[in-house]
């Protein structure tokens, strides 16, 4: 017998997939207009909903176009933000918007990326003619259209699309069933595919057989730890927190996959005694952070969480200040691209007509950046 939530999602995801095609077969007729941008457009975009590492391949995208010399812009929706219409979170030169009127992680890219512009907006079209109208002296030469690839209004140079290895992939099903947001052969539109999360290689050897049907360029990718980083004031630096033996944590997030988050900490030796998990992009409130401040207290742990979370907080100051009566951290995460690098460099690269350069400043350093915000 079949398990009983599923024999009841079923007939909506057989619903939903057949209005994706619908709206996707009126694209590819040219019944439905895709709009051709001033400025060469990336999107970098996935399949599924949530937990295939997008935001860190953002932000390595535009520092990678940094770093050869090029001005990118931003454009997302801001999930979850409270601000309404277009709205400037950065000009390239100073941060307008809290990751409460942003989106906390398009406030996590505009704080790590202090050159590039970066603009939320319910329709993407508008946050784009918008940066096109008002950087006209100092535009950008390539806009990044983040979690974009079912957003087919906007014609883009490149179609980047993110694979999660750590799913299911043939046997992958649509929403509500399962965590598709469109058929794989959609694939098809993709002018590359980076296989991301990557922990098994066996298991990804047969990921990307399936994925060399398409005939498009594959890059594979895993996410390795970055600096953790102390927002508390309670240590000099966050290795010294490390270096006491005695010394235990209790982890929260509010993210798709949490149990990757344990293995992260757990990969830099953070000893976890009790972790907390809220829904992914869950909006907090001082009950909930009370609740992980009194655990902490009672067991006498420190506190960490990640870099998304933080930026959640963040537009809230008030909540900062509440649980930082303990040693607060968050880890950063970064994508460690050990396949295919040359030819995703070089893909992006065509975007802006250049060849790669000596790398250039990306600006102040990220801590120092966030003591202006806490």
């Amino acid at each position: 017998m079949g398990n009983p939530r599923v024999i009841l999602l079923r007939p909506f995801a057989i619903l939903y997939s057949c209005i994706v095609q619908l709206r996707n077969t009126l694209f590819n007729r040219g019944l439905f207009r895709v709009w051709k941008s001033p400025i060469p457009v990336v999107s970098i975009g996935n399949l599924s909903a949530g937990g295939t590492g997008k935001t860190p391949l953002v932000d390595w995208v535009v520092k990678y176009y940094l770093s050869i010399g090029c001005k990118p812009a931003i454009v997302s929706r801001g999930y979850l933000r409270e601000s309404k219409g277009v709205q400037l979170v950065s000009d390239g030169q100073k941060i307008w918007l809290s990751s409460r009127e942003a989106g906390d992680e398009t406030a996590m890219l505009a704080w790590n990326n202090p050159e590039a512009i970066v603009m939320v907006a319910n329709k993407r079209k508008k946050a784009v003619m918008e940066i096109a109208k008002r950087f006209t002296q100092r535009g950008p030469s390539v806009i990044i259209l983040d979690d974009a690839f079912q957003h087919r209004q906007i014609d883009r140079v490149l179609n980047i699309a993110i694979i999660n290895a750590a799913e299911p992939f043939v046997k992958a099903k649509m929403l509500p069933e399962g965590h598709l947001r469109e058929p794989l052969k959609n694939l098809s539109r993709a002018d590359l595919i980076l296989l991301n999360k990557i922990t098994d290689r066996e298991q990804a050897t047969s990921i990307i057989k399936e994925l060399e049907k398409t005939g498009r360029p594959i890059v594979q990718a895993r996410l390795k730890n970055g600096e953790l980083v102390c927002f508390s004031g309670e240590f000099q630096t966050a290795d010294e927190a490390i270096l006491q033996k005695n010394l235990n944590f209790l982890a929260f997030a509010g993210i798709a996959t949490p149990e990757s988050f344990l293995n992260s900490l757990t990969k830099e030796g953070i000893n976890v005694a009790a972790h907390r998990f809220f829904r992914d992009h869950e909006p907090y409130s001082a009950k909930k952070l009370h609740a992980v401040r009194r655990e902490a207290e009672e067991k006498g742990l420190s506190i960490v969480t990640t870099e998304k979370d933080y930026f959640r907080m963040l537009g809230r100051p008030e909540l900062i200040r509440l649980i930082t009566t303990r040693p607060c951290y968050y880890l950063k995460i970064e994508p460690d691209i050990f396949e295919g690098e040359a030819t995703l460099k070089s893909m992006l690269q065509a975007v802006v007509g250049k060849q790669e350069q000596f790398p250039i400043s990306s600006g102040s350093s990220t801590l120092s950046r966030f003591s202006k915000l806490t």
